[in-house]
């Protein structure tokens, strides 16, 4: 799930990179921003898109299910967690079939969203509230 990003500091500064990451497949770019490090956002994600985070400032949790039904889960999933740092440029790639949970760790945090379907392009946006897993996020 995760693509090494690397970071690399001289006298000139820093420069985070991932030259591992092909991004011929992205047709939508966003970006996530919570208001609060309280704030959970999720569950959202999709049967069929992908998408890739990359943290471009702070840190964020990224919670990840793979869905086994998406019109009824079951409620017992397990949940992965994954840790993202802008130390370098790591990518978590969702893959499709999977929902998310983000949580920024840091005040100020900027997450980076890479998608490989437009906006309207496909029906594929799922969302559950947050206590609808036993594996509840609070």
């Amino acid at each position: 799930m995760i693509l090494t990003g690397h970071r690399h500091e001289d006298a000139r500064g820093i420069i985070t990179y991932n030259n591992e990451f092909d991004a011929s497949l992205i047709k939508r770019i966003y970006t996530i921003e919570n208001h609060s490090t309280e704030f959970i956002r999720g569950w959202q994600g999709h049967k069929i898109e992908q998408r890739w985070f990359a943290c471009m400032k702070g840190a964020f949790e990224i919670s990840v299910i793979h869905v086994d039904n998406f019109e009824k889960p079951s409620t017992d999933l397990p949940i992965k967690k994954i840790t993202l740092t802008s130390n370098k440029l790591d990518y978590l790639h969702i893959e499709a079939g999977c929902i998310t949970a983000i949580q920024s760790l840091e005040q100020e945090s900027k997450l980076l969203v890479l998608a490989d379907y437009g906006i309207g392009e496909i029906s594929d946006e799922y969302r559950f509230e947050l206590d609808y897993f036993n594996n509840n996020l609070k």
